[in-house]
């Protein structure tokens, strides 16, 4: 039997019920709004006091399809079933609820005339990326064009967010504004022109729709160029015996293979003599360093930092010198000639400090030491005499 006509037949069982006590059935509470995500489980409550001999009806009112009368299920969604606490309580349960279960749902008393409440079932789906109609990962050349796509399902419908995963910001060029720098963008597309290496890395495709879980994907952009090769201390020098370390500082997309030469060209290999590392500084960015051992007159002369790509090539340039150390013989006279200095400056100074004593008196007078001398001057009068004779010397 068609849905209508089942409806149809509903309507026509409807009978003039009177309970015991002579009440009409009346609704306790109204019925409520129901959101649910889709996959989960929805339930609607009908609370009906005073229902008597009459009969409690499910029915979807938009396609006025009759799901269940009292305690029987009448649809085949074998999702629905009905409760009943042989009170004044009816349930009605959906399983694993769909986007097609989302519409109005009434509970429906066969008065006369009939009595019901409705509510709203409301299927929401989270957020999910659209795979085969948004970007993967892409490569262009600096100073080329970047069209970033991403596409999203939902319901609501996702939102799309852009963001940079290293936090950096998206850079727009040609609008009304000019260049603009933002750290996030809304849409589906971003268009990239002018792109420089700073825009290469990972940008970040956020759907929402206030569904949990929210969802991204991840997309590399690689922007190509040919390498750059800079060189911070072209010339360095450094005593032999020493070591020293040699630094060049390479940019270059794609990856690029980086070497160590003299300037005769004879690649230099890691050893005892050489150790080679590199540092990686940024997606593109490369500090090169060579550390030389003991150095020795040989190893004085020109070095170049080489890098090579599917692009291009460059190399950088570094000079080694030998810086002298101060001659030690030199040091050890002037060391020598200062010592010499302070001795004379003690024995000249031994007389002052010891001014008291009787062979300065007598060398004050003339000849040896005689016991007049001592009685003509007192001792204050002999270290003033003495302070006088080096002072005019």
């Amino acid at each position: 039997m068609p849905l209508i006509d089942a409806y149809d037949l509903w309507k026509y069982l409807q009978k003039p019920f009177v309970s015991a006590l002579g009440l009409e059935p009346d609704f306790l509470y109204p019925l409520e709004n129901v959101t649910i995500a889709q996959g989960r489980d929805a339930m609607f409550t009908c609370v009906v006091n005073n229902l008597g001999g009459y009969r409690v009806a499910w029915i979807k009112a938009d396609t006025k399809a009759i799901l269940a009368i009292h305690e029987h299920v009448i649809t085949n969604n074998q999702r629905l079933t009905v409760t009943h606490n042989d009170y004044n309580t009816w349930t009605l349960n959906i399983r694993g609820v769909k986007r097609e279960d989302r519409g109005q749902y009434m509970c429906q008393v066969n008065t006369d005339p009939m009595k019901m409440q409705t509510a709203f079932l409301e299927v929401v789906i989270p957020p999910d990326i659209i795979y085969e109609e948004t970007s993967g990962d892409m490569m262009v050349p600096e100073g080329g064009s970047a069209k970033l796509v991403c596409k999203a399902r939902g319901y609501p419908p996702p939102k799309i967010v852009w963001r940079r995963e290293d936090g950096g910001d998206i850079i727009s060029r040609g609008g009304p504004q000019g260049k603009t720098k933002v750290t996030s963008l809304e849409g589906e597309i971003v268009n990239l022109t002018k792109v420089t290496r700073s825009e290469m890395g990972a940008y970040l495709c956020i759907a929402a729709n206030g569904v949990p879980p929210s969802v991204s994907k991840r997309i590399m952009l690689h922007v190509h160029f040919h390498p750059l090769v800079q060189v911070p201390n072209q010339l360095v020098g450094a005593p032999t015996g020493t070591d020293v370390t040699l630094q060049c500082h390479v940019e270059a997309s794609p990856k690029a293979i980086n070497y160590w030469t003299r300037e005769n060209g004879e690649m230099i290999i890691t050893n005892d003599k050489y150790q080679m590392t590199e540092i990686n500084s940024s997606a593109y960015s490369v500090q090169m360093r060579l550390v030389i051992r003991n150095i020795q007159r040989s190893d004085l002369g020109g070095y170049k930092c080489i890098s090579k790509n599917s692009i291009g090539d460059a190399e950088g340039n570094i000079r080694l010198y030998e810086m002298e150390l101060p001659n030690r013989k030199s040091r050890d006279e002037d060391d020598y000639a200062i010592e010499e200095t302070n001795d004379v400056r003690s024995s000249l100074q031994g007389p002052l400090r010891e001014g008291g004593r009787e062979e300065d008196a007598g060398f004050l007078g003339g000849g040896g030491p005689t016991t007049s001398a001592s009685h003509c001057f007192p001792p204050h009068t002999m270290f003033l005499l003495t302070a006088l004779f080096f002072a005019a010397c």
